[in-house]
């Protein structure tokens, strides 16, 4: 073994770390593989970066336009409801006809796209059929990966193995060469799950509910009544008058507001405006446990002695270390255009932002979400090394320190100050002050501590408060004050007809995710000012088979394959479902297709087919007309097809190549094509490739397939020419095998997109996947090489 392979399986090993356990974001490690490869010699600068203009990977940038066009001029709405309506209420039926819709779109479109345009036709079968929808989301997913085996273009593995062939001086895999293996493989794995695998997938959430329109009974799916009930406002309470949003019934006590019951009337999904009057019924949803924390909490805060501050206590916020400035946003820095939340100034910096200034207004209340701009200017308080350190971090720092003074006058931070006094033997005592809930519940920010021994603390999240403690904070006196009329709203049990609660004609639920596409992945509601863009509340997340419903939902990053589920308004649904970054799970409130381009943007597809079909343009110079022309022809706007495109799996594929040529050129894939031969080869070839499937069918489960298929290439020639058997049974093989990513949700992006609607949990993947990834093997092997000898 060469120094240079130990190199590349170092630099092979790390990526694979990488990929996954995705520490980091998986095209930052092919970029990171691609410069590793070229600055350690393995690979030639220039050879480094030609995948990006490779004809592999401009084929599969170009088919996901091609796909876009098709899935925006309704071509697959079209054809989908046409098939789907043979589906009748067989429940066999059904399961074929869904996979076998899923896999023909497949043949020719960008799966992952199939399986996001087919999910809400069959969201809304299973409602109107009154099936669970957990028993017909993943053979969606599964059809649409098995329809991909069938054409070069199905799937990017497919066009890799192509290209890889070409490259290495051979005839490339035709636009149809994969179609008697494909669809040989895709008719043994449609009948097996309509007919057994759908034996081993969970029944959950009947399809049919008696309540408003028939719909899917959400409220019971998500199990909202375990976190129902109602709450009075008695006579004489300070809540009467006061808006919703001034109740701070949301934010102290992580309760959502679903509806208002009052003499006359009931207001379902009130607004943030909405006023609230005495013996009025809200309708809440979270834990009610929290009315009873809040008395307990009460009891702990009333114990400390609170009294207005003054223009000395400023005094407090400045000592020998600890200094305050003002910073400036500087154009094109990495602190425009996020949240002051986001940039997370506290835990990065050691800084607090006290106040920000925009163009002479100044800004003290819910920091946390407030989006900065260039030309800010805001009040900082820290240390002083943190500050200068923040200096070099995109803030113009001013150096010099502001005087008391200026602070009043200019940030008017005294009109709010409050003193807080920890008493000996108070339950705060040994808290830390993110435990204290000080902030969230009573609505003040703590901006100094002075302890007993006259130091003065930065409010650090961990700190914990001590006899003695002085607190000084940014609040109003009566806001808490305020907060003893929330501990005085009378709980009740929620009647049986909770549901009536919830839905009328006006007002329901609805579930939705994130789209294939979108850029919102890591993003929280909060951060995403979710209820306040589109006039929804997110009730409950459905994750990996798991609900939450925690009063902490805001703060939940989101994942692609989670399933929201939404109240409000039923107009508002239409808007989300128009929002390219959503997925609204109902057919009805999706954006409508143009489908008066649909004719159009077939003849664009048939016009690049034919050509390739007759061998006289390859398929990626047509591939890349095609796209050009739904462009042209306003089947998709440029915008549009820019979202089509799978951006990460683009740098992914272009990123791993010098890979995969590294492996080639320095020995390496010679050297585990002969262990691969040395283990199984006197076993004859089909062993071999048994071997090469088994092994690309495992590595499936945690690397992306795209990734894997550039790897895998050179290993499988090497092992071809060793056995010197025809490499095309091995690449068939192999590419059958990388596509056929069944087993567990992570093994492709279709799996992850029906976990969250189909309510499924891991293990499920592994009960129906693997029994069927075996149909798959033994299809493959029988067929193969008789369709492809591996005489050379």
């Amino acid at each position: 073994m060469t120094t240079d392979i130990i190199l590349v399986f170092s630099i092979l090993a790390v990526s694979v770390l990488f990929l996954v356990t995705e520490w980091i974001p998986m095209e930052v490690t092919a970029l990171l593989v691609l410069g590793a490869v070229a600055t350690t010699g393995l690979v030639k600068p220039l050879d480094a970066l030609s995948g990006f203009g490779n004809p592999a990977v401009v084929t599969v940038w170009a088919v996901f336009i091609l796909s876009g066009g098709l899935t925006r001029t309704g071509v697959a709405n079209v054809i989908g409801r046409l098939v789907l309506k043979l589906s009748g209420s067989s429940r066999t039926l059904m399961v074929i006809v869904i996979m076998v819709c899923a896999g023909v779109l497949s043949a020719v479109m960008n799966n992952v796209a199939v399986a996001a345009l087919m999910l809400p036709v069959v969201m809304d079968i299973a409602r109107q059929t009154g099936r669970s929808p957990s028993r017909l989301l993943m053979p969606l997913a599964y059809g649409s990966l098995l329809g991909g085996l069938t054409t070069q273009i199905g799937t990017p593995p497919n066009i890799l193995v192509s290209e890889a062939l070409r490259e290495n001086g051979m005839t490339p895999f035709a636009l149809f060469d994969f179609t008697p293996v494909g669809l040989a493989v895709m008719a043994a794995g449609v009948l097996f799950m309509a007919f057994v695998g759908i034996k081993f997938l969970p029944e959950k959430a009947p399809g049919r509910q008696d309540g408003p329109s028939g719909e899917i009974d959400l409220g019971r799916q998500y199990q909202l009544s375990e976190r129902m009930f109602r709450l009075r406002i008695p006579e004489g309470s300070a809540l009467a008058g006061k808006s919703l949003a001034q109740s701070r019934i949301g934010t102290v006590l992580g309760l959502n507001v679903v509806g208002i019951t009052r003499p006359g009337a009931t207001v379902l999904a009130p607004g943030p405006g909405e006023t609230l009057g005495e013996s009025d019924e809200l309708t809440v949803e979270g834990p009610v446990g929290q009315i009873r924390e809040l008395a307990e909490e009460l009891s702990r805060w009333s114990e400390l002695d609170v009294q207005h501050s003054d223009m000395n206590a400023l005094k407090e916020l400045v000592s020998e270390d600890i200094h305050i400035v003002e910073a400036s946003v500087l154009e094109g820095s990495s602190f425009s255009g996020v949240t002051i939340g986001e940039t997370a100034f506290r835990t990065r910096f050691g800084a607090t932002v006290l106040s920000v200034l925009r163009k002479g207004q100044v800004h003290r209340s819910q920091l946390q979400d407030f989006k900065l701009q260039s030309g800010d200017v805001l009040l900082l308080q820290g240390g002083a090394e943190d500050l200068e350190a923040l200096g070099r971090s995109g803030l113009d720092v001013r150096r010099d320190r502001l005087s008391l003074e200026e602070i009043a006058t200019r940030y008017r931070l005294a009109e709010r100050l409050l003193d807080m006094r920890v008493p000996e033997h108070s339950r705060l005592v040994g808290t830390t002050l993110r435990d204290s809930r000080l902030g969230e519940a009573m609505g003040v920010r703590v901006l100094s501590v002075k302890k007993q021994d006259g130091s003065h603390m930065l409010p650090d999240p961990e700190l914990v408060v001590e006899t003695g403690d002085k607190l000084l904070v940014e609040g109003r006196f009566e806001d808490i004050e305020f907060l003893s009329s929330l501990a005085q709203l009378q709980v009740k049990a929620i009647p049986e007809n909770f549901s009536d609660d919830l839905e009328s004609d006006k007002v329901g639920l609805v579930e939705a995710m994130l789209s294939p596409h979108t850029q919102l992945a890591g993003k929280t509601l909060r951060q995403l000012a979710f209820r306040e863009k589109y006039g929804l509340t997110v009730l409950a997340i459905w994750r990996e088979g798991r609900v939450y419903r925690s009063n902490y939902l805001r703060d939940m990053a989101l994942k692609l394959g989670d399933a929201l589920l939404l109240h409000g308004p039923r107009e508002k649904f239409n808007i989300l479902g128009r929002e390219p970054d959503f997925l609204v799970l109902t057919e009805s409130a999706q954006e409508t297709p143009n489908f008066k381009m649909a004719k159009v943007s077939v003849a664009i597809l048939a016009a690049v087919l034919v050509p390739v079909m007759a061998g006289w343009t390859p398929i990626y110079i047509m591939a890349v007309i095609g796209a050009a022309l739904m462009v042209l022809t306003r089947c998709l706007t440029m915008e549009e097809a820019y979202r089509a495109i799978e951006w990460k799996g683009i740098f992914l594929i272009a990123g791993m190549m010098p890979l995969g040529q590294a492996l080639d050129s320095t020995g390496a894939a010679r050297f585990l094509a002969n262990g691969v031969v040395d283990l199984v080869g006197p076993m004859g070839p089909l062993a071999v490739m048994f071997g090469l499937m088994a092994l690309t069918f495992l590595a499936t489960c945690v690397i992306p397939t795209a990734a894997l298929v550039v790897l895998m290439v050179p290993i499988v020639l090497n092992a071809s020419t060793q056995m010197a058997v025809s490499p095309y049974s091995m690449m068939m093989a192999m590419a059958i095998a990388a596509s056929a990513s069944f087993m567990t949700p992570i093994s492709h992006p279709a799996n992850v997109m029906v976990m969250g609607p189909g309510g499924y949990k891991f293990a499920d993947y592994l009960k129906a996947g693997i029994p069927l990834t075996l149909v798959v093997l033994a299809t493959a092997m029988i067929l193969i090489p008789v369709l492809w000898p591996f005489t050379p």
